[in-house]
């Protein structure tokens, strides 16, 4: 029977980071996921990209994958957002010693990025494709037997399977849950005018509509939010038709517009669990919460679990505790449990406050835009959310674990 420290379910964004952090302080884990590596890295654009925050990113570079991401990301130096294209945007331009907010990197590097790091460090053990078949969890510790055979022993299970964790449910965690009727349709268009670093917001009463800038200066990746009943006739529309109903959402302001990736199209949900912990089990990431993609921030909410989790094992397992022992577990709890949900009432909230149909609403919204331009206490705030710097932050993530 081969042993671990941390056994983790899921080898996906969340969860192989939290490998690779945890191996490069010497805790011996396992990561399984049922996943075909090689489909998981095959070369091609789906759509799919991430807002990176700054302090993740300094996150993904004390741990080494930053280095497999150079030249890879294009920077957000401006974010914009708008009440339709209407006066009185919202222009969030940082000062120059503030640096970037953050930056967008197709998913498909970063999963490159993750498993080339992989490969180098270690007491790090990969078992994909693979899942687990039977979990026995108890005060003693973590069994698992996989569909390959093997038995394995760990003193922490961590779940970071997604959305619909089997772990989670297993372990009765109840989680609040609801589905926005909204479905977001997901590609990249490439455009005459450039980008210039551009985050762009722009709020419709069908839902928001999100250009985020790529590289090369003329292609930005598009998250265009649809009524769900409107969505499976917007898919349907041929590329000509799609890309004029995209062009009136915009306005024109990039110039002449095309099509850079395949379309497709996701529902929309959040869901937050009640609780993040039970007898040896963490949970992490979409595990955990998952929210709207209104503000780009639910990768970087599953990092920064990432991050207070390590900080809390490390440091335990230093001064001789069990990595599965309550105490800790209790403290990743503590730490976690107010920031993810703040974070995620305020997103829905966001999400709301821009779903009111009607001309008052509207102008509510432009005055509400127009009051946070002029606050630079509100401004500095959101510029702080959007580096992921807001509340106390782990120590992996502000550079000084490593």
């Amino acid at each position: 029977m081969q042993r671990f420290d941390v056994v983790i379910l899921g080898g996906g964004l969340v969860g192989l980071t939290l490998g690779i952090a945890l191996s490069r302080h010497g805790v011996q884990c396992a990561v399984i996921d049922p996943a075909d590596p090689v489909q998981a890295t095959a070369a091609g654009f789906d759509g799919r990209v991430s807002a990176i925050s700054s302090t993740s990113f300094a996150m993904l570079q004390a741990i080494g994958v930053g280095a497999h991401l150079e030249g890879k990301g294009c920077p957000i130096d401006r974010i914009w957002v708008s009440d339709g294209l209407e006066p009185g945007a919202l222009d969030f331009v940082p000062d120059e010693d503030d640096g970037v907010m953050g930056t967008m990197f197709p998913n498909r590097d970063l999963r490159v990025a993750l498993a080339q790091t992989a490969a180098e460090v270690e007491n790090l053990t990969i078992f994909q494709p693979d899942r687990a078949v039977h979990v026995d969890r108890n005060a003693d510790g973590v069994t698992l037997r996989l569909q390959n055979g093997a038995t394995i022993h760990g003193a922490l299970l961590v779940a970071a399977e997604g959305r619909n964790s089997p772990t989670r449910e297993a372990a009765g965690i109840n989680t609040t849950r609801w589905q926005y009727k909204h479905t977001a349709m997901v590609t990249a268009i490439d455009h005459e005018v450039p980008h210039a670093n551009t985050a762009y917001e722009i709020f419709y009463v069908g839902g928001p509509l999100a250009l985020l800038p790529m590289l090369p200066g003329t292609r930005s990746a598009v998250v265009w939010t649809v009524p769900t009943d409107q969505a499976p006739a917007m898919l349907k529309l041929s590329e000509r038709a799609w890309l004029a109903e995209m062009q009136k959402r915009i306005g024109g302001f990039l110039g002449e517009i095309s099509l850079a990736g395949p379309r497709s199209s996701y529902p929309l949900g959040f869901h937050h669990a009640a609780r993040i912990t039970d007898t040896r089990l963490a949970l992490v990431g979409d595990s955990a919460h998952a929210i709207h993609p209104i503000a780009g921030q639910g990768l970087n909410l599953g990092f920064r679990d990432v991050a207070a989790l390590v900080e809390v094992l490390v440091e335990g397992m230093r001064l001789g505790l069990d990595p599965g022992d309550a105490q800790l577990l209790a403290r990743y709890q503590r730490w976690r449990g107010l920031d993810t949900m703040m974070t995620s009432v305020a997103m829905d909230g966001l999400v709301r406050l821009f779903d009111i149909p009607g001309k008052l609403p509207s102008l509510v919204r432009r005055a509400g835009l127009a009051a946070v331009q002029r606050t630079s206490l509100l401004k500095n705030r959101f510029m702080a959310e959007a580096r992921g710097q807001s509340g106390a932050l782990p120590r992996l993530l502000a550079g000084e674990m490593v």
